[in-house]
């Protein structure tokens, strides 16, 4: 194994908290009312923790209903492109597209070494 092959693991992982970061960070900083800002920067994280404890979590393994194979793959393009959607409204559109494409670096690499 190489230092990367054993590296991309850690990556997911940072890049499942910059979700939640740029979802939270999106909510906070919304041109609305502090009452709302305050509920959207905790409720958006919120249900994207949801969502990938429900489907996703420890690759699957620690999962309520894992998805796996095509399924897995559509619901990390959802929840990483939701939150580059949601970064690129916060800061810019190419932070967005930078995260966006770490994100699909990293998982070319893990299908690429069979990763969870």
């Amino acid at each position: 194994m190489t230092v990367l092959e054993g590296a991309n693991p850690g990556l997911m992982f940072l890049l499942e908290l910059g979700v939640l970061a740029g979802a939270a960070i999106w909510g906070f900083t919304l041109d609305a009312n502090p009452v709302v800002r305050v509920v959207a920067g905790i409720a958006t994280p919120a249900v994207f923790i949801v969502v990938w404890a429900l489907f996703a979590a420890g690759g699957g393994k620690n999962a309520r209903y894992p998805l796996t194979g095509p399924w897995r793959a559509l619901l990390e393009i959802v929840w990483f492109g939701g939150a580059a959607v949601l970064i690129g409204l916060a800061f810019t559109a190419l932070a967005a597209a930078v995260f966006f494409a770490i994100w699909a670096i990293n998982a070319a690499l893990r299908m690429l070494w069979h990763q969870a």
